[in-house]
């Protein structure tokens, strides 16, 4: 596996003043995903409000970038000590060209080395329970459905919006679900949501 000293911090529930650390990450073989402190970390691809990557069990945001060599890792408006990895102290004060840490920002720590590669594979795996519906019901138009597949991907629908992360997304869910409810209301049908 992969790995690479790290600046991560974190965003959600923070400006820029949210628990930071530098540390080292370990990359899955895809690379897509990077493991810290028993988290697992992908990237937003440029979707999120403060930071670049999310933690796939929580949802909060992180910045995780390269650490910079004149340790202006955080935000010039931001604050807090920054966290440094016991075991890659050395190799941090290579690369910033330091005999020591500064006492009064950085402080060492200990860090959950076991990376959760089960425990996150079973969340991006989970299996969809098998239904007696095919799945491209939301592909065709509400008056091509049955009312019993109407509601179903009405029920699905509700879930969707309840789980949405992004306004925007929940409100073309809610687009979507109106259309459905609308046809089973012209067949007299009272709806399930």
């Amino acid at each position: 596996m992969r790995t690479e000293i790290k600046y991560l911090e974190l965003k959600t529930g923070f400006s820029d003043n949210g628990p930071a650390w530098i540390g080292l990450v370990s990359f899955s073989k895809s690379g897509k995903t990077i493991y810290f402190d028993g988290k697992a970390f992908q990237s937003l691809n440029g979707t999120g409000i403060n930071g670049n990557y999310f933690d796939l069990e929580s949802g909060n945001e992180y910045w995780i970038s390269g650490v910079k060599k004149d340790m202006s890792d955080r935000h010039k408006f931001g604050g807090g000590k920054v966290l440094v990895e016991k075991r890659i102290l050395s190799d941090y004060l290579k690369i910033i060209r330091k005999l020591e840490l500064p006492k009064f920002d950085y402080e060492l720590i200990e860090v959950e080395t076991k990376k959760p590669i089960e425990r996150i594979n079973e969340l991006e795996n989970e299996k969809v329970q098998p239904t007696e519906f095919d799945s491209d019901l939301h592909f065709k138009q509400p008056n091509e459905l049955t009312d019993k597949e109407i509601e179903f991907v009405i029920t699905e629908l509700l879930e969707d919006e309840k789980s949405a992360k992004f306004n925007k997304g929940r409100r073309f869910t809610k687009r979507k679900r109106l259309e459905y409810e609308a046809e089973l209301e012209k067949r007299g049908i009272k709806n399930v949501g």
